[in-house]
């Protein structure tokens, strides 16, 4: 399956959950890419695929929430660095700047790591969402500086907008214990 674009479903419930998920998987040629508890009670789950199917796949889970949905939203071609910061499963080789973006929300902060990932030329090092983290996500990112700070604009200007944004910061020159930490 080529995959294009992402959905995402968060819900207040495990149980509805666990519904949804299987609604989506049915309603459209999609591949799970995650679907589990997060923090503070919460349910969400991430699908991939082309576009229209994507689509009518949130869309259906979205009709099946039975008044549990909190957010959902659909990105089309999306950054494939998104894709693979999602599931990161060996470290990257930092290159410069580290960016850092942190959200309340995990939507808006899969949302602001692809308009981060488009506005400039850096990668994407990994995108942690809601697990032990109270129901924030973060992502973060490396490349020069100029880049780490065009990317971070866009993505804090996103969640801004969406009024979860916890913090977004730049370090120009990161000493190499702070990168041990992070990869």
């Amino acid at each position: 399956m080529s995959e294009k674009s992402i959905g995402l479903i968060e819900l207040s419930s495990v149980a509805a959950g666990y519904l949804v998920a299987d609604t989506m998987l049915k309603a459209g040629n999609v591949r799970l890419l995650l679907s589990r508890s997060i923090c503070s009670g919460k349910f969400m789950v991430l699908i991939g695929g082309e576009t229209a199917a994507v689509q009518s796949a949130v869309a259906a889970g979205a009709e099946s929430a039975n008044g549990c949905l909190i957010d959902q939203f659909v990105i089309a071609n999306v950054h494939p660095d998104v894709f693979v910061a999602l599931g990161r499963s060996q470290p990257v080789e930092p290159t410069g700047a580290l960016g850092v973006l942190e959200s309340f929300n995990v939507a808006a902060l899969i949302q602001a790591a692809d308009a981060a990932a488009k506005a400039a030329a850096v990668t994407l090092m990994e995108i942690r969402l809601a697990m032990a983290l109270g129901g924030k996500a973060y992502c973060t990112m490396t490349g020069d500086v100029g880049s780490v700070q065009s990317a971070m604009a866009a993505g804090r200007q996103l969640i801004s907008e969406a009024g979860v944004l916890v913090n977004a910061i730049v370090i120009s020159r990161p000493h190499p214990d702070v990168y041990r930490e992070i990869v």
